[in-house]
Order: structure tokens, then C-alpha cells, then sequence
């Protein structure tokens, strides 16, 4: 029974002493990638080991890590929303409740921060707050708390909002002050949450008119930020809302200043929401300082950010309105029907999301209105139609023209084709066919007849043809001969004059040499022009398209995308 026991003893000893070196190689692996920046995507090659060791040991705890770091660290929205599931399952793998308030949390995040999906997110939180009811965990709970409230702050519920982030801020305040000794990642954790908090009462505070109250945590969230670099990103949210605070009590140079100093942190956030709230004070500001020019290029980034995301907060509506008053000033019709459309799609989208806010937003243009102002720039902007049938006409043409270039192309390739198998199949080039001398009429000698055609083959086998400058003069001294005898032996034996004979040869051994060896093809024309004996560029490429039927750039094009295919 001793031995029984002793031997229970052991082996729990054994497993626990795997678990925790499981645990430390695990740790180890993450210190390679915990300090990159958010959306690095550098982190990846440490990531997925430190996922596939946890998966296979079956470490739970650790896989979710895994999980939350693809989340963390990947800069593509869908790949973050494919981290979060992964999240949820190897959580639910777990059955560890505190586990799975962690999945549904992340997966919320990912929803109303990268998606602004509302509801998606609230039913995340919702779920993890069924899980958080039993946990001891209070860390997790406020954390559930805390996406509740910027859930309601983005729907508008700011009293209720304001209520929620006051718990959380006296939660975390709290636990700053008892985890001085911990380690370093609490802290980060506890502070960070702490100053999100803090950023998101200000909003609600600004949304509910108590001005005072959001200058004060202003000014806190300042100092608690300071100047350290790990909460660069919550310190660009305080500075926003300085720069909103700065603009609201008119002092609009100093509004700038802050609103520029905060954009950084909002463009590496990809918080595109918050980048439109900036984006809207510098203009408005630049408005007030009556520099219409600067303030309409920011109201146009609003609206880029809007056609890109499809998402708009309810205070951003002035934007459209602005754009098109401006429109307006400017007897622009196009773009004012434009940001019409851009204001009639926002509202609707307002009124989807943001159903308690809706009826309460003043509008200087309400629905009847656009509609009303859509029709009529439709009837008096007749020359949108004329534009339409001219985009139309252009289009087709543009059809037409790529399907002569794809034929084109094709007629291209298949000429290279029949190159190909002319001179790589058979290797060398086709000879003419020599006719036999007793069937032509000639005034030479059978014998001298022969010579000079013995001479031409020495000549053609020694590549005599690429000399620079060679004439029927030059070549005829060369063999021995004069011109006309050389003349009337390649007319009947070659079966053509002697600028064909000599272009053939050029061209023929030009076109071997770009099968043969891949450096020619690096050439430029006038390059290989000269390389087979031709002095002028256009003359080369005309005599290569006239034998071979094809353009040397178009041939050399073809031959290397096939060998980069054999690659």
C-alpha cells in the first residue's frame, strides 16, 4: 500500500514538474515576440510554433495565449476575426470558466473595435458575463464590464455608460495600488485599463454636456499617461479629446495643435472611428480660422474613411452637410449630388446602429429634404446621363480593344510556338533547299558553280554573315568572285537576292541565340541588332517581324515567361 502510495506520489510529481517545463519553453518562445508593436506582423514565425506545442500538449491556458497574440499581432481584420474563434474554441476545449469569458471578450473586441459590429460584440460580453457570474477572477470581470459600457457609449446610452466606466476606473485605481511588486504585464494591464477607462468617460462626459468633469479627467489622463512610451496609444486618446475641449471652448490653434499631436497614435491604432473625430475637429477648426481650403481636405478624408469602412458616428453627420453646402457655394452639381448620397446612406446607417440616437440628432437637412434636393439636382444635372452613356461608350471600346490585344497576344504565342519548334526541335535552322545545277538556266560552269557554293556554306557555317557593313561587293571579293556571278548563284540556289540571303541568315541566327542562351534575352534591340550585324534598330526589328512573324520584343516577352514556368 506504501508502495502504492509512494508511486500516485511520484508520478503527480513527475507531470507537474512537464507541466511547468511545458510552461517555461512556452514562456520562453513568447519573450521572442511580446514587446513587438500591435498588428507586427513580425511576431508570426514565434507565434505559430508557440500555438502548435500548446496544441499538442494539450495546454489550454496557453493555447488561448496563443490565440489572443494571432488576434493581437495580425493586421488583417478577417484573420483577426478567424484568431478570436480559434479563441472561443480551444477555450471551450478547456471547460475553464475564466478561460472562456477571455474568448467571448476577445472576439467582442474584435467585433465592435475592427468591425463595429454592436450587437455582435454585446452578445460576446453578454455570454462572457454568464461565465464571469461564478468566477473569482475580479480582473476579468471589470474587463467584461468595461466592453458593456463602450457598447452603450457608442450606442449613446452615455448616462448609463458614464455609471459603468466610474466602477471600472475605482476598480483599476485600486489594483494599481496593490500590484506595485507584481509582474510587469498586471501592471500594464491594470494601468492601461485604467487610462481606457478614464478616455472613455470623457466621452461620455462631452456627449452629456459636463464639460467641467471631462476638462478634469482630461487633465488626469494626461498626467497619468505622462510620457511613457507603452501607453503612447491611450495618451493619443486624452490628446484628441484635449484638441475637442480646446476647439468647444474656441481656442482653435491650440485645438490643432493637440489634434495633430494625437493622429499618430490614431492611424498606428487603426481606430478609424476615432481618426474620423479627428479628422472633423481639424476641419472644423480650420473652418473657424477661416482657412476653407485645408478644413475641406479633412472633411474629405471622413468621407474616404466612410466609403472605406461603411461605418460613421452620429456627431460626424455635420460633415455632409458642411461638404455640401460647400458644393453648393462652388455651383459644384456633381459633387453635391454625390455627398448628398454619401448623407442619405449615413443617416441610414445612423438610424440602423444607433436607433436611441437617431431621433435625437438635429438636422439641418432631415430625410424629406435630401430627397427632395437629390431629385431636383438628378433633373438638373442632365449631363450626368450624357456622362453615363459616354463612360458606357468608353467602356465597350475599352472591351473591344482588349479583346484585339488578347487576340493579338494569342496570334503572338502561337507564332512563338511555331518558332520554337522550328529552331529548338530541329535544332538548327532549315536550310534551303539547294536546286540541283543541271535544272537552272546559268552562264557559269557546273564546277565554279559548285565552288562558290561550297564557299557560301564555309561562309554561313563561320557566321560571315554578322560583319557590320557587309555587301555583295565585299562578300564576292571575300570568295574569290565577282558580284554578279555571287548574285546569280545564291538568286537560283537560295531562291533569293542577296539582301534577303544575308537578312535570313541574320535574323535566323539572332533568333537561335535567344533560344539557346538566356543572357541575350537581357539584351536591348540596337544590342542585339548589332550583335548579328545590323547597324539600325527599326531595320532589325522590321526584318525579325518579316521572317518570323513576330517582334522581338513581343518574342523575347514570350520566351521568358516560358522559362519561368519550367522554373
Amino acid at each position: 500500500m506504501i508502495k502504492k502510495l509512494f508511486f500516485i506520489f511520484f508520478t503527480g510529481c513527475f507531470k507537474l514538474f512537464l507541466a511547468q517545463q511545458s510552461d517555461t519553453e512556452l514562456d520562453q518562445l513568447r519573450t521572442k515576440y511580446e514587446n513587438f508593436e500591435e498588428n507586427d506582423v513580425r511576431a508570426f514565425p514565434f507565434i505559430q510554433p508557440y500555438i502548435n506545442k500548446a496544441k499538442k500538449e494539450k495546454n489550454y491556458a496557453k493555447l488561448v495565449q496563443g490565440y489572443k497574440d494571432g488576434v493581437f499581432y495580425t493586421s488583417e481584420n478577417k484573420d483577426k476575426l478567424i484568431y478570436a474563434d480559434s479563441t472561443v474554441w480551444a477555450a471551450n476545449l478547456s471547460r475553464d470558466k475564466d478561460l472562456m469569458i477571455i474568448g467571448h471578450i476577445e472576439k467582442g473586441v474584435v467585433y465592435y473595435y475592427h468591425y463595429k459590429k454592436f450587437q455582435l460584440a454585446l452578445n460576446e460580453y453578454l455570454k462572457a458575463y454568464e461565465y464571469s457570474k461564478n468566477t473569482s477572477n475580479e480582473f476579468l470581470k471589470y474587463q467584461n464590464l468595461y466592453h458593456i459600457g463602450v457598447v452603450k457609449s457608442y450606442l449613446g446610452y452615455y448616462e448609463e455608460a458614464a455609471e459603468v466606466f466610474t466602477r471600472c476606473i475605482v476598480y483599476y485605481r485600486e489594483k494599481i495600488k496593490t500590484i506595485i511588486k507584481s509582474h510587469p504585464n498586471e501592471i500594464y494591464n491594470n494601468k492601461r485599463a485604467y487610462l481606457n477607462s478614464l478616455h472613455q468617460l470623457i466621452i461620455c462626459y462631452r456627449h452629456l454636456g459636463k464639460h467641467k468633469e471631462a476638462d478634469a479627467t482630461i487633465r488626469k489622463g494626461l498626467s497619468e499617461a505622462g510620457n511613457d512610451p507603452d501607453y503612447t496609444q491611450e495618451k493619443g486618446y486624452f490628446l484628441l479629446s484635449k484638441g475637442i475641449s480646446e476647439y468647444r471652448d474656441k481656442r482653435y490653434r491650440q485645438a490643432l495643435m493637440y489634434l495633430n499631436q494625437s493622429l499618430p497614435s490614431m492611424k498606428n491604432s487603426r481606430d478609424f472611428a476615432r481618426l474620423s473625430v479627428n479628422y472633423f475637429y481639424i476641419g472644423k477648426s480650420y473652418q473657424e480660422l477661416k482657412d476653407t481650403h485645408e478644413s475641406i481636405i479633412y472633411f474629405q478624408k471622413i468621407d474616404s474613411i466612410f466609403n472605406e469602412y461603411q461605418f460613421i458616428l452620429p456627431e460626424l453627420r455635420e460633415n455632409y452637410e458642411i461638404l455640401i453646402d460647400y458644393s453648393k457655394k462652388h455651383k459644384d452639381q456633381t459633387q453635391q449630388l454625390y455627398y448628398t448620397n454619401q448623407l442619405l446612406k449615413a443617416d441610414s446607417i445612423i438610424s440602423k446602429d444607433f436607433s436611441y440616437l437617431s431621433p435625437k440628432i438635429h438636422k439641418d437637412y432631415d430625410t424629406r429634404t435630401l430627397v427632395d434636393e437629390k431629385n431636383k439636382l438628378q433633373k438638373i444635372n442632365y449631363l450626368v446621363t450624357v456622362i453615363i452613356i459616354v463612360l458606357i461608350i468608353w467602356a465597350v471600346g475599352l472591351i473591344i480593344l482588349f479583346a484585339k490585344r488578347h487576340r493579338k497576344a494569342k496570334e503572338i504565342k502561337q507564332k512563338y510556338i511555331f518558332l520554337e519548334e522550328k529552331f529548338m526541335k530541329n535544332q538548327d535552322v532549315p536550310k534551303e533547299e539547294i536546286i540541283p545545277v543541271e535544272e537552272k538556266r546559268n552562264l557559269l560552269h557546273e564546277s565554279k558553280v559548285e565552288e562558290l557554293l561550297s564557299k557560301l556554306q564555309i561562309f554561313e557555317d563561320k557566321k560571315g554573315f554578322i560583319q557590320k557593313g557587309l555587301t555583295i561587293s565585299k562578300l564576292a571579293s571575300q570568295l574569290g568572285t565577282n558580284s554578279n556571278y555571287l548574285s546569280q548563284v545564291i538568286n537560283e540556289h537560295k531562291g533569293v537576292n542577296f539582301n534577303k540571303y544575308l537578312s535570313q541568315l541574320r535574323i535566323n541566327y539572332i533568333t537561335l541565340l535567344l533560344f539557346e542562351n538566356r543572357q541575350y534575352l537581357k539584351y536591348n534591340i540596337e544590342t542585339l541588332a548589332k550583335e548579328c550585324g545590323m547597324a539600325s534598330r527599326q531595320n532589325f526589328s522590321d526584318l525579325f517581324f518579316e521572317i518570323n512573324g513576330i517582334r522581338p520584343t513581343d518574342f523575347i516577352k514570350n520566351r521568358m515567361q516560358e522559362m519561368e514556368e519550367k522554373e
